[in-house]
């Protein structure tokens, strides 16, 4: 309000002064005379005064002419001018314009439109380190595998843009299928740009796959660098691929370097069990047993396995079995109530025909979720000591239809493998195979393995139950007396019988 009532009394005051001035001047006596050639003029002071301010719009409006037409000779000539830069910037907001439709149109499925616009971008805006990543893009979501690849290739040409179009091409040979080949691209990529954590996984995950064990262990190395993998995270997969990088050497037939390497793996990481295996053995091949035994008995601190257990028993092979039970004791003071030591301990006393004590050492296994294994040691305890065969095969039948226990399974795709591998064999995934229990399944059928408990024997001696008066008699002399070490390797042959019904039935 204020600020309008000074505008208005400005304006009055200035009105009020050109008022008086024109008074001024037509009260003043005298004038201007002009005289050109044969012609004069007699001007008044007031019709000087406008005579002068016409002059000088006349003088601003020729300048003003003169300036244009310049630009417009400057323009025609192709010269930068005013004129030029009013186009320029006409055309560069019609170009953004098109390539923020574009990028809408891509980012909604719309791809035929986003090429379109794309193109008309490049019509405007003519920088192709912009439109032609739109275009590719456009181009592969529109199954225009030629144009994509055509406009990616067009990005290498440029510095600022040759990532972009090696990152591209990389990608579709990945659809494709060929893995060398962008493998080689994922190399390229990285040195054009290392600090780049998607290409870096995807150069480790391709390397690996190629079984490129010194590649990936540089690359793995990078990741650490750039800050992109936590420290404790790269010492797990450097002794994967280490122990990788053994198991390949191993297959060359290079065992010296294989040992070494195994004994880097275990030593980058002690809880890796296969690393342990395979360092341990390297120590007794190398005639150092204590060696041998620290490492496995650190492993099995962090976990018990089967594979720690029989490495522990290759350092003294040709030890009997109370001598083993005896030098087993070490090993199992440590996690004496983990699932993996009882059943080793059952299997060390079957081994020393001590049947009652491999019962206790089994424990409460039998009753809390029992699974395969445990209940085929139950069925060598009962033949063991000296129980019927159809209260051994009872168990055997049960064993069938109870779960594996833990194995080697995949924790991205839960595929179960026979043995560790550095990359799983059905999803290629790296460093995923952890010892677990898989995933249940349930027979589908009832007459299938859930009913051979029935139908093969049970679980109890029923022998001397008293027998139905309306039974046959059975004259059949009775059965001799079978020695204990028959009686053992008759339930290893039982066992191995019963693992092959259970892999047919599945």
């Amino acid at each position: 309000m204020l600020w309008s009532l000074i505008k208005i009394v400005v304006f009055v005051a200035l009105v009020a002064a050109a008022t008086l001035g024109a008074g001024y001047l037509l009260e003043l006596d005298g004038g201007v005379r002009i005289a050109v050639g044969g012609v004069e003029l007699n001007l008044t002071p007031l019709n000087s005064v406008l005579a002068l301010l016409v002059l000088v719009f006349a003088v601003w409006l020729l300048l003003k002419l003169a300036a244009l037409t310049v630009a417009v000779l400057k323009f025609l000539n192709g010269d930068e001018t005013a004129l030029s830069r009013y186009f320029d910037r006409n055309r560069e907001r019609k170009g953004y314009k098109a390539l923020t439709e574009g990028m809408m149109a891509l980012a909604s499925g719309e791809a035929r439109l986003a090429m379109t616009k794309a193109a008309k971008a490049e019509k405007y805006l003519e920088k192709p380190e912009l439109t032609n990543l739109l275009t590719a893009q456009a181009a592969e979501l529109a199954g225009d595998r030629k144009k994509a690849e055509e406009t990616y290739k067009k990005l290498l040409a440029d510095d600022r843009t040759r990532f972009v179009g090696v990152r591209g091409i990389m990608k579709q040979k990945l659809a494709d299928g060929d893995a060398d080949t962008a493998r080689k691209l994922a190399e390229k990529a990285i040195a054009l740009r290392p600090k780049h954590e998607e290409t870096q996984d995807i150069l480790l995950k391709l390397q690996a796959q190629a079984r490129d064990w010194s590649g990936a262990r540089e690359t793995l190395s990078l990741k650490l660098k750039q800050g992109s993998l936590p420290r404790d995270v790269h010492k797990r997969r450097d002794a994967v691929l280490a122990l990788s990088q053994a198991k390949g050497v191993l297959d060359d037939g290079n065992d010296i370097d294989a040992r070494e390497s195994a004994i880097e793996a275990n030593r980058l990481s002690p809880d890796l069990i296969p690393a342990a295996c395979y360092a341990a053995r390297g120590y007794i091949e190398k005639g150092k047993p204590k060696l041998a035994t620290r490492i496995l008995k650190k492993a099995w601190e962090a976990q018990p396995h089967p594979d720690l257990a029989a490495a522990f028993a290759a350092i003294a092979p040709d030890e009997t079995p109370q001598d083993r039970l005896k030098r087993f004791e070490k090993l199992l003071k440590i996690n004496p109530d983990n699932r993996e030591t009882q059943l080793v301990q059952a299997e060390l006393f079957i081994a020393a025909e001590d049947f009652p004590a491999a019962r206790r050492a089994l424990g409460d296994l039998i009753e809390d979720n029992p699974d395969s294994r445990a209940l085929t040691i139950m069925a060598a305890v009962e033949r063991g000591e000296g129980a019927p065969d159809v209260v051994v095969k009872g168990w055997l039948a049960r064993a069938l239809n109870a779960p594996r226990g833990p194995q080697w399974v995949c924790s991205n795709c839960h595929n179960i493998h026979a043995e560790w591998v550095p990359v799983c064999e059905n999803c290629q995934a790296f460093d995923t195979l952890e010892w677990a229990a898989p995933p249940a399944t349930s027979v589908s059928s009832a007459t299938g393995v859930a009913m051979l408990p029935l139908i093969v024997g049970a679980l109890e001696d029923h022998s001397a139950d008293p027998m139905p008066e309306d039974a046959p008699s059975d004259d059949t002399p009775p059965d001799e007396e079978v020695p204990e070490a028959e009686i053992v390797e008759d339930s290893a042959i039982e066992v191995v019988d019963a693992e092959e019904i259970r892999e047919d039935q599945k």
